[in-house]
């Protein structure tokens, strides 16, 4: 008996394998292998990258690359491409637009659009009567948490009986805590090399833009290296995905690190392969986000690492960062203080923050791995 063909539409913003990629093509990098074999045939529909073929292979997934410089050629490659694949399902990645144009091709085909944040349904990318009409043209929808599921359904009230939680995750066979066999002497290398031996690191992990808060982090830095000299905030990201190029926002964090040079380090944005390092020499990690932060990625990662993680109390990292059991969620409206305050008890109390990690990490293998992630999809599709 034919198992279903499930096509993964990506954006067209990255190539799939890449490490310059956003978590919306990790998403489906991580979970289309991991679906049962026995169960459904994945396929995967991106754009072409340097040094990879036109058709390739990830885990055992057929991948095709298309051009995508003009996205509506794109769709259109994609599209004539998947009707020799005959697919059972179609879900599209994080570009409701996307299914406009592929339902006038595929009208009797499922098609799922699967939503990460909330960039792409807001007025800057689709007007809102678009919106309603990919909404409609969708046979269910995917959101990352439960903050987006109510965020869409206010936003397009017919739509709110087609979405479906689907939390995301995280390889943890590459972030690993200190404590695991082999883990606790890499750590230990790198703080070595790093010149980190009698620091303690808080790391902010994510791009150098506005909503991301990490303003709020070197507005703090001067109070915090004074009540705890060995301090040392490491700022890893740039503004842009692959990218070193600053903004006026990127410049304006230099600026305001450069009476605090021995306590604030800037990496430029570096390879998805090298982040689980940062996060195993760490000692905390922050995410200082504004409002509207769907899911964030970076929270399960560093969670997976063994780090207590101090997050602001927004979106759907309630739903991940539990306060007070796996780190602290701070509230963004007195920021600045809770920051303070919560990164000043978890330097001075190692024990806490080993026990804080110990929880992370038992919460993520419980709840957040991208096996789980791909258990619950196949449940979803199978339920009907």
């Amino acid at each position: 008996m034919a198992v279903p063909r499930v096509a993964f539409v990506t954006p067209g913003s990255f190539a799939i394998p890449s490490s310059k990629g956003s978590s919306v093509e990790r998403v489906i990098e991580y979970l289309a292998p991991r679906l049962d074999r026995r169960r459904f045939e994945p396929r995967i529909y991106g754009r072409t990258g340097r040094g990879l073929s036109r058709v390739g292979s990830l885990g055992g997934v057929r991948i095709e690359r298309f051009p995508a410089a003009d996205k509506k050629a794109y769709v259109r490659a994609v599209g004539t491409a998947m009707r020799k694949f005959r697919p059972t399902l179609i879900q599209v990645e994080n570009r409701p637009l996307y299914v406009l144009r592929l339902r006038r091709r595929f009208p009797r085909t499922k098609i799922w659009l699967s939503l990460q944040s909330k960039t792409f349904i807001g007025k800057r990318y689709i007007s809102r009567s678009a919106l309603k009409r990919s909404l409609a043209a969708a046979d269910r929808v995917l959101v990352n948490s439960h903050w987006l599921r109510r965020t869409v359904a206010e936003m397009v009230p017919e739509a709110a009986d087609k979405l479906r939680v689907l939390h995301l995750g995280v390889d943890i066979d590459r972030f690993r805590p200190p404590d695991d066999p082999g883990s606790g002497e890499r750590r230990r290398r790198l703080r070595e090399d790093r010149g980190w031996t009698d620091r303690t690191v808080v790391l902010f992990m994510g791009r150098l833009i506005p909503r991301k808060g990490v303003h709020h982090l070197l507005a703090i830095l001067p109070k915090l290296a004074e009540a705890h000299p060995d301090v040392l905030l490491v700022i890893v990201g740039s503004p842009f995905y692959g990218s070193h190029r600053d903004t006026a926002y990127s410049l304006r964090l230099k600026r305001m690190a450069r009476a605090m040079k021995r306590h604030v380090l800037f990496v430029p944005y570096v390879p998805y392969t090298k982040v689980p390092d940062w996060f195993l020499a760490a000692d905390i990690a922050v995410v200082p986000s504004k409002p509207g932060e769907a899911f964030g990625l970076v929270n399960v990662e560093a969670m997976a690492s063994g780090l207590p993680v101090v997050a602001s109390r927004v979106g759907g990292i309630v739903e991940v960062v539990e306060d007070g059991e796996t780190g602290y969620l701070v509230n963004p409206a007195n920021m600045e203080a809770e920051l303070l305050d919560r990164i000043g008890a978890l330097i001075r109390d190692p024990e806490l923050r080993s026990r804080m990690g110990a929880a992370g990490r038992k919460r993520v293998e419980e709840k957040f791995t991208w096996q789980r992630t791909a258990e619950v999809w196949m449940e979803l599709y199978e339920r009907g």
